[in-house]
């Protein structure tokens, strides 16, 4: 009496409405990886290899910022790790990895 007669409507064919198969569904989850690598990775690994770039060019007397945001001059160079004088007979040994910044010639006195 009160429930009207419901016709189910026909589906369409599975293949008929997408020609390329389920790529489609895909698609936004590709262009998303696609935005990430360009927008997080690339940007991050050329600041990596710059970063590595600057501290292979290290020479003795460049003045540098160590990460603890200590200055200093470097007066010993070694394989991993340099020693940086940040005052008058007071010297630190540091990893190379620590350099976060070069400094331009006579920054630090």
């Amino acid at each position: 009496m009160f429930i009207s007669e419901a016709f189910a409507q026909a589906a369409p064919a599975a293949g008929a409405s997408d020609p390329l198969g389920g790529l489609t569904g895909m698609l936004p989850i590709v262009l998303m990886f696609v935005v990430l690598y360009f927008v997080m990775i690339r940007p991050q690994m050329k600041r990596q290899k710059e970063h590595k770039a600057m501290i292979d060019a290290i020479a003795k007397g460049d003045e540098v910022v160590v990460a603890g945001g200590v200055l200093g001059r470097v007066t010993k160079l070694g394989d991993s790790f340099l020693h940086v004088e940040i005052a008058n007979n007071v010297e630190i040994q540091v990893q190379r990895g620590a350099v976060v910044q070069v400094l331009p010639k006579g920054t630090f006195k």
